[in-house]
């Protein structure tokens, strides 16, 4: 699993390599949109989301997103985690409901991926 803050960055050559030691095509990844971290290349989102708990990060600021280096645009953050069933919360799916909130984590993605 790498850690990514900001001020470092996760290349595509490297969620590449994740990805074909995985699952093919795609990289589990969880965004803590307060801190600004991704965590990425785990199993399951619950793994990632443990262990940003255990780094100082509130449950309620960790979405699960799914990463596909080989796509672009929209295509490269899938919103479809099991963390993201919040029903108490307003979140009702594995998505993530809330515009606002896609479009934070995207930038969040954005400004630590280097593509």
């Amino acid at each position: 699993m790498k850690i990514v803050r900001q001020g470092e960055r996760i290349t595509l050559g490297e969620l590449r390599n994740m990805a074909a030691a995985g699952f093919g095509d795609m990289v589990k990844a969880v965004v803590d949109v307060e801190r600004r971290i991704l965590a990425a290349d785990a199993e399951l989102h619950a793994d990632e989301e443990a262990v940003l708990l255990e780094q100082g990060s509130r449950q309620a600021d960790l979405w699960g997103i799914n990463l596909y280096p080989e796509m672009q645009g929209e295509d490269f953050v899938e919103f479809d985690s099991m963390i993201n069933l919040r029903p108490a919360s307003g979140n009702r799916s594995r998505g993530v409901e809330d515009q606002a909130l896609r479009e934070r984590i995207i930038a969040i993605v954005n400004a630590l991926v280097e593509r």
